[in-house]
């Protein structure tokens, strides 16, 4: 088969390099870089470290509104997939990239296959979640990595084509995992094993917020006066609404701030750090995967298996709840393999058949 995968954010970047080892085995496979992620912290790096090549298509739409993003995205994914013919289109998660690349392939009568089918956080207030919707709408192929996922399909009427292959990251994570522990990004921020807290916030529901991001970064500073080191790798968009509310020099004052790492530099930091903060669903996965207890930024998860077994707490934005959680939560019991394991290899079988 002549395969597209559609990716432009960093999550689908991991998700794409563990997955198209596998396809390339039997198939022609062609990458449309949307271009969502464009900063070479955000993008290029991730490329470099986890060996995909460049994109055969570079879009390069940037930023934008959701419409605009998204109707600049269709136009070039459309343009690709006319000239390419390919028999499949391959979307990953819940971004702008995986909207567009699945609504230019149905009209075009080319099947997709969706990469984390079935997530549902149940709030339509959420622009992933709409991406969700209709990215599994138009799905052929619907992969999900857990059973609630599939359940959730169930329950909206989707039946076929539905695999329960587990996650496509854990499989990056447990190959990359080794291969991170050769860097040396802790001595270089000089950090020291499980003696500090990784944080990182991005959310439009936070971020555009200044309510929120006060409320965080006045839980940030507390946390900091009892003694706690905090290494913020901060996004782009973050450090420009941090400027915006004036909140960010108070936030250099209290927090080690550092650029956006690459994938495996970041993975050493997460897996030595005693606990993370995080608003990213991606993160809630890595963190539960690596076994360190995560404290999420958001009234809802896209993974409440985490929660329910206890590895990962809502916080929401109640400052004294992340306080209190940083103080005092730790798992207990045993931790059960939510997200599987050889994902990859399940999806290429399917395809091959």
């Amino acid at each position: 088969m002549k395969i597209v995968s559609i990716v432009g954010a960093r999550p689908q970047f991991i998700k794409h390099a563990a997955l198209s080892k596998e396809l390339i085995k039997s198939h022609q496979c062609l990458l449309i870089h949307t271009g969502q992620h464009y900063d070479y912290n955000m993008s290029k790096i991730f490329f470099d470290e986890l060996g995909i090549p460049e994109a055969d298509y570079n879009l390069g739409v940037g930023s934008g509104s959701h419409a605009r993003q998204t109707g600049e995205m269709m136009k070039g994914i459309e343009d690709v997939l006319l000239r390419e013919l390919p028999d499949l289109v391959i979307v990953y998660g819940d971004t702008n990239s995986t909207l567009a690349g699945a609504l230019a392939a149905v009209k075009l009568h080319i099947k997709v296959a969706h990469v984390e089918a079935g997530i549902r956080m149940f709030d339509k207030s959420l622009p992933e979640e709409i991406n969700r919707i209709v990215a599994d709408d138009c799905s052929d192929y619907l992969f999900c990595p857990t059973q609630k996922a599939v359940d959730a399909l169930v329950k909206q009427g989707i039946t076929q084509g539905v695999y329960l292959t587990g996650d496509v990251m854990a499989d990056a994570l447990n190959v990359n995992k080794e291969i991170a522990e050769k860097s040396n990004i802790l001595d270089i921020l000089g950090l020291t094993h499980d003696q500090y807290i990784v944080v990182t916030l991005h959310r439009a529901g936070n971020t555009d917020s200044k309510l929120s991001m006060e409320n965080i970064v006045d839980a940030l500073i507390r946390l900091h006066e009892l003694g706690e080191t905090i290494v913020f790798p901060v996004h782009p968009r973050t450090e420009k609404m941090l400027i915006n509310y004036n909140l960010f020099e108070t936030v250099k004052e209290n927090v080690k701030i550092v650029e956006p790492q690459g994938y495996l530099e970041f993975l050493k930091i997460l897996n030595h750090s005693k606990k993370i903060i995080t608003d990213s669903g991606g993160i809630q996965k890595e963190a539960y995967i690596l076994k360190v207890p995560c404290i999420t930024l958001m009234d809802n998860t896209p993974w409440p298996e985490t929660v329910n077994v206890g590895w990962n707490m809502l916080a929401g934005v109640d400052t004294e709840r992340i306080i209190q959680l940083v103080k005092n939560f730790q798992p207990s019991g045993l931790q059960p393999n939510i997200f599987g394991m050889g994902a990859s290899a399940q999806i290429a079988q399917i395809l091959d058949k």
